[in-house]
């Protein structure tokens, strides 16, 4: 098993989790296709997100579990009627199971462009040290 692996872990249950919810929004919930990178000092993840930006993804980390909620704005287009269609508008949902290995506090993401990137550092390594002794 690569380090990666050992890293995060992939819920499978993201679909099953998601229809077991009372949904507020009347959409599909689509599990976005992820891509995950590693280096020496943490991992990256790339998520595809059509039609999310900044003010419609949401991302929570709770008991090791990272969450990533996105919820695009339906395609509107002036002057035009939907003749037919399709592409059915979705909401995204997705979560990685983090090991200790990861440092909670330096989670960053960025989406552009409907990609989601998050940068997760992994946390540094405890050096041993000397403990010093208090005579009595």
């Amino acid at each position: 098993m690569s380090n990666a692996n050992q890293a995060i872990q992939v819920k499978e249950n993201d679909v099953l989790a998601a229809q077991t919810t009372e949904r507020m929004r009347d959409r599909r919930i689509v599990v976005p296709r992820a891509d995950i990178y590693e280096t020496k000092e943490g991992l990256t993840l790339v998520l595809d997100v059509p039609g999310a930006d900044e003010k419609s993804v949401d991302i929570t980390l709770e008991k090791n579990v990272l969450t990533i909620n996105a919820y695009p704005a339906a395609m509107k287009f002036e002057k035009h009627s939907l003749a037919y269609s399709e592409y059915g508008e979705s909401d995204y949902q997705r979560s990685f199971a983090l090991s200790d290995e990861i440092d909670r506090g330096r989670i960053e993401a960025a989406v552009k462009n409907g990609v989601l990137t998050l940068h997760l550092a992994k946390v540094a390594e405890v050096k041993p040290q000397k403990i010093s002794i208090k005579g009595g």
